[in-house]
């Protein structure tokens, strides 16, 4: 059944966009990610604007992302005063990200923008992922288990302007989380994502946050982050088409589902090395499309006449 999209001004499959959005809560679900940063590319893959891709991308984290937050709220995982800060740098990186992205549609540079920020990013975070996967896997086979690193002291505790979160029990300056907020911001909004896969580990191993309250912390500052940039790409750029969005959502909602039941089949190490082996099977492809000959060749000239 075929589909019409007006902002996106294509026509596609509304199974396929159910599936596509099934896929990607499936994903949700299996691994504990938001799936931002494999939407956008997926969507390119299938004819959506690079543009339109981005915009929707954020407005299907923002429903993803609001159940987690409210699940972590009652559980009492998140930490607000951190959450603030972080959505302090969050809010001023999307309209910084926006602005940006306004500049590089204007001049006809936002797709290879897009392409090449997500080659960068998942290619680094993929390889690390799969290098990390592989040593759980080496290490669940032979039995030893990780040493534990004792928790030390380092540059962030030296900083200025100290606040004491403590949900995180910590007393470190502001301007860490805060930058760590502003550089998600802006990912948000050139890329489409919520940036915890960004976010999560610069909390754990920069900020010293204990795990048990980053995943809804990170959450806290993804759900207001995307839904500012949402709304600054619809009212700047035009670039939000809602019928996407919706069908992506259900599909989400129905794929969450059955990806948290499979999740709990699977071993960590197995989901992790899953995980990575899909990062960087999508980063192949983008970079492939970056380089590869278009199937249809054409130039731009002044007409004679």
């Amino acid at each position: 059944m075929q589909i019409y999209l007006p902002i996106a001004e294509v026509s596609v499959n509304a199974f396929l966009l159910l599936g596509l959005g099934g896929v990607i809560g499936l994903l949700s679900g299996l691994f504990g990610v938001g799936g931002g940063f494999l939407m956008t590319p997926l969507l390119i893959f299938i004819g959506i604007p690079h543009a339109v891709a981005v915009a929707t991308g954020a407005t299907q984290i923002v429903g993803s992302s609001a159940s987690g937050v409210l699940a972590h709220l009652r559980r009492k995982t998140v930490d607000i005063p951190m959450g603030l800060v972080l959505l302090a740098g969050g809010v001023l990186g999307s309209f910084l990200g926006v602005q940006l992205f306004s500049i590089l549609s204007a001049m006809g540079q936002v797709e290879l923008m897009v392409s090449l920020a997500y080659v960068l990013f998942l290619g680094v975070i993929g390889a690390l992922m799969f290098i990390e996967s592989l040593a759980a896997l080496r290490r669940a086979r032979s039995g030893r288990m990780p040493r534990r690193k004792r928790k030390r002291h380092n540059w962030v505790h030296g900083l200025p302007l100290r606040m004491r979160f403590r949900a995180s029990n910590l007393y470190i300056s502001a301007i860490p989380p805060f930058g760590v907020g502003l550089m998600v911001g802006v990912l948000a909004a050139i890329m489409g994502v919520g940036g915890g896969f960004v976010m999560v580990p610069a909390m754990i191993y920069i900020l010293g946050m204990p795990t048990a309250v980053v995943v809804g912390t990170s959450l806290f500052q993804i759900l207001f982050v995307t839904a500012v940039t949402t709304m600054l790409h619809a009212t700047e750029n035009y670039t939000v088409d809602v019928a996407l969005a919706v069908l992506l959502l259900i599909g989400g909602v129905i794929g969450a589902q059955f990806g948290a039941r499979l999740g709990m089949r699977l071993k960590a190490e197995q989901m992790r090395f899953a995980l990575a082996a899909l990062v960087l099977l999508v980063c192949l492809k983008l970079a492939w499309d970056l380089v590869a000959t278009p199937e249809e060749l054409y130039s731009i000239a002044r007409s004679g006449a």
